[in-house]
């Protein structure tokens, strides 16, 4: 989870408990932290979810490197981000090993991990995964906590594993940081996804699946008599908004029309800003 100056009071505590936050499991899950509860993150992020049927609260652009890996991978069927870790547990933990426990103004903090990970692979069924920047493995207090959430997990018996930006494909990244940009004119509202966008771009690759998607977009511009390089950029636009969805593992400029998946804009429920 990322650092901020953000607490929560023992009566905040009993309260997200009561609502069922870090219950639940696909669409219904609550995670612990909330992007809009948090004091200005920079890069933090709501992303929806094709697998899980829900929007996905990412504090970090690594966070959100992780979970689209997560969310191509086809061996994963759940991910539940800011899992929270049972407060009595961490305060044992703790206390055994000699290590301060996290505190914000005198109340005992609730621990979470970046993601709590379901998968059909019989060797690991489920596992944790905690994202951190190598730079931030400096910091003393960092690995202290990091050593109660790695026992935490150790005593549930489930695998817990470590990333930083040095394990994340640098095709992904590539990939992420390319869609970021138009990302945000999305969140901003300087951008809406249009039906007629959509449609387009399926009709196209309905006719030449096999096509180079840079081609399928100038086949695109010149079919419509749109700006070379305009139905490039609603792609991008669709692919951000994750109405179009492909493997970031793959560079995108190789692609063909037929690596897309299109998804229908109901399905995300409100979370992109929409035109018709």
């Amino acid at each position: 989870m990322a650092k901020s100056k953000y607490s929560l009071s023992e009566t905040q505590i009993a309260k997200r408990i009561k609502e069922g936050r870090g219950s639940g499991s696909g669409a219904d899950y609550s995670p612990w932290v909330r992007v809009d509860e948090l004091p200005s993150l920079g890069r933090s992020r709501q992303v929806y979810s094709h697998l899980t049927k829900r929007i996905h609260h990412l504090l970090s652009d690594l966070e959100f490197a992780v979970f689209l890996l997560l969310d191509n991978n086809p061996f994963v069927t759940d991910i539940r981000e800011q899992f929270p870790l049972i407060r009595d547990n961490t305060r044992d933990i703790a206390r055994e090993n000699n290590l301060p426990h996290p505190a914000n103004n005198g109340v005992d903090t609730v621990m979470s991990s970046d993601f709590l990970v379901d998968s059909t692979d019989k060797l690991e069924p489920k596992f944790v995964l905690q994202a951190k920047y190598t730079d931030s493995l400096d910091d003393a207090r960092i690995v202290e906590k990091l050593e109660i959430e790695r026992r935490y997990w150790k005593q549930k018996e489930l695998p817990w594993y470590l990333v930083t930006e040095r394990e994340i494909d640098p095709v992904a990244k590539a990939n992420i940081d390319w869609l970021y940009v138009v990302k945000g004119e999305l969140e901003s509202g300087d951008k809406v996804i249009t039906a007629s966008s959509l449609a387009m771009f399926k009709a196209a690759v309905a006719d030449n699946p096999g096509l180079n998607i840079i081609e399928l977009c100038k086949a695109i511009d010149r079919a419509y008599d749109l700006d070379l390089g305009e139905s490039l950029y609603d792609l991008r636009v669709l692919c951000a908004s994750r109405v179009i969805t492909f493997d970031v593992r793959k560079p995108f400029r190789k692609l063909s029309g037929k690596d897309f998946t299109c998804h229908e804009l109901e399905s995300l429920g409100g979370a992109v800003n929409v035109a018709s």
